[in-house]
């Protein structure tokens, strides 16, 4: 299992503003959750309504996989100090705290990185999902397949 802790702030290093308390736990494959969940394939193949609940979890399990192999580092997660706003990866890129939010679908509506990106301003922010490439000012849309180019953005 890979353990993704949570930050309160985006300060370098991420492991010193880590609470060690505070994790999501992340098996190491998509199968072996969907395998661990009972979920039955037909279910998953087929888009049954069912599956739309656990579609979430499988593409974060899917983005920390590809996070974790592409960049070789530690992720932590960030949430605010009410706990109302949470984005799924945070990471370090050279000299940069760079909060990923992760989508299952193409609605790309995300309160939680606009909280974030109002609070802390970074200078790039990224957004994975199944939407197309697209790159503005501050914002990166990057297809969720896409997500090992992220050390060349």
């Amino acid at each position: 299992a890979v353990a993704v802790t949570r930050v309160d702030a985006p300060r370098l290093p991420l492991s010193g503003a880590a609470d060690p308390a505070a994790f999501k736990l992340f098996t190491v494959d998509v199968g072996l959750l969907g395998a661990l969940s009972g979920l039955a394939p037909a279910t998953v193949l087929d888009g049954h309504r069912l599956f739309m609940e656990f579609r979430g979890a499988l593409t974060e399990q899917f983005a920390a996989m590809e996070l974790r192999a592409t960049l070789g580092q530690d992720l932590y997660y960030w949430t605010n100090m009410g706990g109302t706003a949470e984005v799924d990866f945070v990471v370090q890129r050279d000299n940069d705290v760079v909060p990923i939010e992760v989508k299952a679908g193409r609605n790309l509506k995300s309160q939680s990185l606009r909280v974030y990106r109002e609070k802390y301003a970074p200078d790039l922010t990224v957004r994975a999902s199944l939407a197309p490439y697209v790159r503005t000012a501050h914002l990166v849309d990057l297809p969720l397949y896409a997500l090992a180019t992220l050390p060349r953005l």
